[in-house]
């Protein structure tokens, strides 16, 4: 969780506001691919990619 506490408070101090939207979409990629790994939705998901 530090990690995440320095990622933000980098983004304060140095205004890097365009990081987090950079940032949300990896998590997001990230979820999508460990949630449904084991689905049957699995192979439409990795098609996209």
């Amino acid at each position: 969780m530090r990690f995440l506490k320095d990622i933000a408070g980098l983004m304060l101090a140095r205004k890097k506001w365009w990081l987090l939207p950079i940032i949300l979409a990896l998590l997001c990629i990230g979820a999508l691919i460990v949630f449904t790994s084991g689905s049957a939705v699995a192979p439409f998901i990795y098609t996209l990619f």
